[in-house]
């Protein structure tokens, strides 16, 4: 028997946030408890509804909770339309009627619910800005050290090249809410962070989402035309043809570990500056000077390395039988 993993999603839906979601709800390795939107990739309304919207499609029976439509203490960002459509799920027109509707409780609140509920149990994956997650820790501290273990897709460090992606230094998901992010990686859980350092190194190329079309059943077409305005910003912003992996990996971390190496220490974010959304570690073991802003926070994961094939077969078996 498998071990299942009791997870909430939390999400700002989004093509890979879509593709994330998707490939979570086809494994047997998870227990979805909820799903929990937040501020992003587009406004709230607009990423809660293609929440609702992919619980529809995927027939899942759990809580979708509406969360922060602002950062903690910054103004909402403008979203990326141009990343991930104008309704943030590439081509695809969603329905005028939704039959899903949304849990009357806060994001936050059904956060400390399912952790206080299932103690010990219950890892967060979170892919989008960290104003939820920084939230629920604000409400409730204890929570802390309740969770299993927090898998987020952010960040930047350095590795392969990998520094930024919407500064020099900074990834979006981070600068959309740097203050959130410290707090996150400070607190006193098991964090672990997919940032660009492996999730650009995994290319899902046309080739593979041609064949998750070809083979892949209903999921494999709904992959792949839900892939396809996001393939063409890949290929008009870097000459990609296909689409960096990003959010799935923050999935794939929390059910096969091994396909990752990790890089241990304290971990940072810069909060305003030239450098505003840097993720920053100091390793463990790496002789230097004494930094007081790192030296008494927890350690953190930092994933700086991944088995890229492993990863892509992994993704791709889910969905071609």
């Amino acid at each position: 028997m498998t071990h299942r993993h009791k997870v909430i999603f939390d999400t700002d839906p989004g093509v890979d946030d879509a593709m994330a979601l998707c490939f979570l709800t086809r494994r047997p390795d998870f227990d979805l408890l909820a799903v929990t939107t937040v501020h992003g990739n587009l406004d709230i309304g607009t990423v809660t509804r293609n929440a609702l919207w992919l619980a529809e499609r995927l027939a899942l029976d759990v809580p979708v909770a509406m969360g922060a439509a602002t950062p903690l203490v910054r103004p909402a960002g403008a979203g990326v339309p141009h990343v991930h459509g104008a309704g943030g799920l590439g081509d695809l027109t969603l329905p005028a009627q939704l039959a899903r509707t949304i849990d009357p409780r806060p994001a936050w609140q059904v956060i400390v619910d399912m952790v206080r509920a299932y103690p010990h149990e219950v890892t967060l994956i979170a892919i989008g800005p960290l104003t939820n997650l920084a939230l629920a820790l604000r409400h409730d501290p204890g929570i802390a050290e309740l969770v299993a273990g927090v898998s987020l897709m952010g960040g930047a460090f350095g590795t392969h090249g990998h520094s930024g992606n919407v500064s020099p230094v900074a990834e979006a998901n981070i600068l959309s809410d740097p203050e959130a992010a410290d707090l996150v990686m400070t607190a006193p859980w098991t964090v672990t962070i997919l940032g660009l350092d492996v999730t650009q190194q995994v290319v899902m190329d046309a080739a593979y989402l041609d064949r998750l079309e070809e083979r892949g059943g209903p999921d494999g077409a709904f992959l792949r035309a839900v892939s396809r305005f996001y393939q063409g910003f890949h290929e008009r912003s870097r000459g990609l043809a296909g689409i960096f992996a990003h959010d799935s990996l923050a999935v794939i971390q929390v059910m096969a570990p091994h396909l990752f190496t990790l890089r241990h220490g304290p971990v940072r974010v810069v909060c305003g500056g030239l450098a505003d959304g840097q993720t920053i570690q100091k390793p463990v073991g790496v002789p230097g000077a004494p930094a007081p802003a790192w030296d008494g926070a927890p350690s953190c994961a930092v994933a700086v390395d991944v088995d890229v094939g492993g990863v892509l077969a992994l993704y791709a078996d889910t969905f071609i039988v």
